[in-house]
């Protein structure tokens, strides 16, 4: 059977676009630069967890199925890039919401995901990346 088109791989495919997709959607919000009128606006938090808790299930289940890819194949990823990354965007999450990070810093975890995210991807969609 081709690894390709192995469920798994698919599914965690699908679920690396949809994060890259996140992703965007954040740093265009981040770069609307509209924080809360205060950090303890409760109102504010509660519409960011709505908003946020779509993302936050898709990192968890993405996680645990690329780690459990990751450490069954031979794919150039490693188990901590793929926590790294899930750290870095949680923090991505909030700071796109709470605007509390210098645009550098911001930009940095931002690339870093974006790397980790588009190194998954093409080592799942092209066979010749398995040794």
């Amino acid at each position: 059977m081709n690894r390709r088109d192995d469920g798994t791989f698919m599914e965690l495919i699908r679920q690396t676009e949809e994060l890259k997709q996140y992703l965007d959607e954040l740093k265009v919000r981040y770069e609307a630069n509209n924080p809360p009128e205060t950090v303890s606006d409760r109102t504010f938090f509660l519409e960011m967890k709505a908003a946020t808790e779509p993302i936050y299930s898709l990192l968890e289940e993405w996680e645990t199925v690329a780690l459990d890819v990751v450490k069954n194949q031979k794919i150039n990823v490693h188990p901590h890039q793929i926590a790294s990354t899930r750290e870095n965007m949680e923090l991505l999450i909030l700071h796109s919401y709470y605007i509390d990070a210098r645009r550098k810093r911001y930009m940095e975890l931002n690339h870093s995901s974006h790397f980790i995210f588009d190194q998954l991807h093409r080592a799942l969609t092209n066979e010749s990346s398995f040794f």
